[in-house]
């Protein structure tokens, strides 16, 4: 009863000060406005999806093997998975790297920095569909891979390297200046400092960054339908000579993005087409929940320690 009371008068004070300032009333007004649109529209995009998706989800969609009869979503499942730790496995090393020389072993006001910095934030606001035509180009046709996963793999890695570039460095950036002092002040090196002080500081930052391009990857299917293809006939990881893990690296594959584009376009298959979103979504959000709990887990990690 006490904590309602003080939020009456609360709201209370904040109605008479609207009264003078209308303004900070309309400000006010404008920003809860924004607030509801924007979780109505996510509520209302959710809901479409699992209304419209789970009714048409079937065993046969999940079947191991796909055919023109059951349409499954399995291999490109698994296609996306794979596509998802291929890329990260290329591009996370790459961008941190990176974004530690810029935040740690540069010098403050580099003009090497600044133009690393002005390209990396010019290639993140490029359409995906200049990075397929740009692995179209030169991984498919100049290096002569054809439409096969690799290609697809090589060009999400460069798609997404600006915004782990970018999301590292400010998280790099963000920790205090203390840090480093009192490393140095115990007789650390540069290098021990940053990856047994700094990195572990500035985690929860950088996994930010790569839970966004997760969910670039996932969500990915215009740059993939010029680069990886939509090949039906290679959705599965078994090759000629059996099971192989590398069996589709250098085969046109699909990934669940594309397997739902190419369903819906076909126009034959909007049933399974939209049990195909209803999974993505649910893909999109497991793996942004088990990122975002690995991120609390570190900075708990970080705290005790």
């Amino acid at each position: 009863m006490r904590k309602d009371a003080i939020n009456v008068v609360t709201l209370r004070e904040r109605m008479q000060s609207f009264r003078h300032h209308p303004v900070a009333l309309l400000q006010f007004l404008l920003v809860h406005l924004g607030a509801i649109l924007t979780g109505g529209v996510v509520l209302l995009l959710v809901g479409y999806i699992l209304i419209t998706g789970i009714p048409n989800l079937k065993p046969e969609l999940f079947a191991w093997k796909f055919t023109t009869e059951n349409q499954s979503m399995m291999p490109a499942l698994i296609n996306t998975l794979c596509m998802t730790v291929l890329t990260l496995l290329m591009a996370v090393p790459v961008g941190v790297c990176a974004a530690i020389y810029l935040a740690e072993y540069a010098k403050r006001g580099n003009k090497l920095v600044k133009l690393v910095r002005l390209t990396a934030e010019t290639l993140s606001g490029i359409p995906s569909i200049v990075y397929g035509l740009f692995g179209l180009m030169f991984f498919n046709v100049a290096m002569g891979w054809g439409y096969s996963m690799l290609a697809g793999c090589v060009t999400l890695a460069i798609m997404i390297l600006p915004l782990i570039l970018r999301t590292t460095e400010e998280a790099l950036l963000s920790v205090p200046d203390s840090y480093r002092e009192g490393s140095f002040g115990l007789g650390a090196g540069k290098l021990r400092t940053v990856f047994r002080i700094i990195l572990p500081s500035a985690m929860p930052g950088i996994l930010s960054g790569i839970i966004l391009a997760i969910g670039r990857i996932v969500g990915e299917s215009a740059a993939l339908i010029f680069t990886s293809g939509s090949g039906k006939e290679n959705l599965t990881f078994v090759g000629k000579n059996g099971f192989s893990l590398f069996a589709p690296l250098f085969q046109s594959t699909r990934t669940l993005s594309v397997h739902m584009y190419n369903l819906m376009s076909e126009g034959l298959y909007t049933k399974q087409a939209q049990a195909t979103a209803v999974v993505l979504l649910v893909l999109v959000v497991g793996i942004n929940a088990l990122s975002s709990f690995l991120a609390k887990k570190l900075t708990k990690g970080n705290e005790n320690g």
